[in-house]
């Protein structure tokens, strides 16, 4: 499992287990599901050889229970799953959130809802990823489009989560997580590796959740002389539970902020022949492979075409989108979905840009939520039927 300078064929599951151990994560609990399960096998093996813990839980609950223990107990820890096991978990990602304990939760999608297409592709968890647990809470949540992507954004994943004591999300869909691609490890000299911050201070004068100007605090594990307290209901800076307005204000706040106020740090975006563009599309995962073929092909007939993916699709990139955007008269969203994410970029655009339309600012959908691909010829087939 030691990464090297040597190409090798990897399995995107497979390059979850690889970035994970390599970030350092060392406790995994969760519950096998279609098509994530290979994440799993694999740390089963691989974590024991490294002083690692892995634990096959009775349910994906209690999967993401186990994990929010580890990671207070000291460890890095991670889950992984795939729709219905998604939805199991949404209240355990709320309650990880509220008491700001870093962990990662790996959600391979699938076609939905309820059991759904098990073996079959979906990106219709994008507006789960980021709205399924109740309440008003932060969300960071990547989406590779590559085998090498997988591997990077899943060590980023788990050092964002370390650094902002929050609950990352890694998103990929079904094709990403079964394909296997020749990638080149980096050396892992190379890789820059999070860990949360200590406390530096004595016991008693630690607050577990101490308010600080960028947002991001030290958090002290059980069992290192740290008393402090851990509880789902609103709570004070050392986790005790209130009801007065201005600390459940204070608490809300610093959950809003640590996300809004690095934005800058967190917003990952890639932009592909976007310099003379007037057709834009904006897709990701598996879908933003095929657009990069159909930009490809377009560009070969002459059409002025670009592609923008985000590679975080929480916090959403308003501000590239924007600015990307702002010289293009038609967008292209495709997606395996029934339109989570045209409506978000409607949503940035404005009331000026109209879906479907003849005008000169229109967004146009592709969709597909059957378990098929969308293939570069469904995107340049459109391309060439709405100019």
């Amino acid at each position: 499992m030691k990464s090297s300078d040597k190409m090798i064929l990897m399995q995107g599951n497979e390059a979850v287990a690889r970035g994970a151990i390599d970030a350092g994560v060392d406790f995994f609990g969760g519950y096998p599901i279609t098509p994530s399960t290979e994440i799993a096998e694999i740390l089963s093996a691989e974590l024991p050889k490294i002083g690692g813990k892995f634990i096959q839980m009775e349910d994906e609950i209690a999967g993401i229970s186990s994990i929010i223990g580890a990671s207070l107990a000291g460890a890095k820890a991670m889950t992984a799953t795939s729709g219905p096991g998604f939805s199991l978990m949404m209240e355990g990602i709320g309650f990880a959130k509220i008491t700001e304990t870093p962990c990662v939760v790996v959600n391979v999608m699938r076609g939905g809802p309820s059991t759904g297409l098990p073996t079959k592709p979906s990106q219709s968890d994008i507006m789960q990823s980021r709205w399924g647990n109740h309440g008003d809470a932060p969300a960071i949540v990547l989406y590779p489009d590559s085998v090498k992507e997988i591997y990077e954004l899943t060590i980023r994943a788990v050092n964002l989560s370390e650094k902002y004591r929050t609950c990352v999300v890694l998103l990929l869909d079904e094709v990403l997580g079964h394909m296997r691609e020749a990638v080149v490890l980096p050396d892992l000299e190379k890789v820059k590796i999070v860990n949360r911050i200590k406390p530096t201070v004595p016991p008693e004068w630690y607050k577990h959740y101490q308010d600080k100007p960028k947002y991001i605090h030290p958090m002290a594990s059980y069992g290192e002389g740290y008393r402090f307290h851990v509880t789902g209901l609103a709570h004070d800076a050392c986790g005790f539970p209130t009801n007065r307005a201005d600390e459940v204000k204070i608490m809300m706040d610093r959950l809003r902020k640590k996300i809004t106020h690095h934005l800058k740090d967190l917003i990952q975006v890639e932009n592909f022949q976007m310099e003379d563009a007037k057709t834009a599309i904006f897709a990701a995962g598996i879908t933003a492979r095929a657009a990069k073929t159909a930009v490809e092909k377009l560009r070969k007939s002459g059409k002025k075409i670009g592609l923008i993916r985000p590679l975080t699709i929480w916090p959403f990139p308003d501000e590239a989108i924007k600015e990307y955007f702002k010289d293009v008269n038609t967008i292209i969203v495709p997606e395996l979905s029934q339109g989570q994410m045209l409506g978000e970029i409607q949503r940035v655009m404005g009331g000026i840009w109209n879906i479907n339309t003849s005008k000169t600012k229109r967004i146009i959908p592709i969709q597909k939520c059957n378990g098929e691909l969308i293939t570069p010829d469904d995107i340049v087939n459109k391309v060439k039927e709405v100019r």
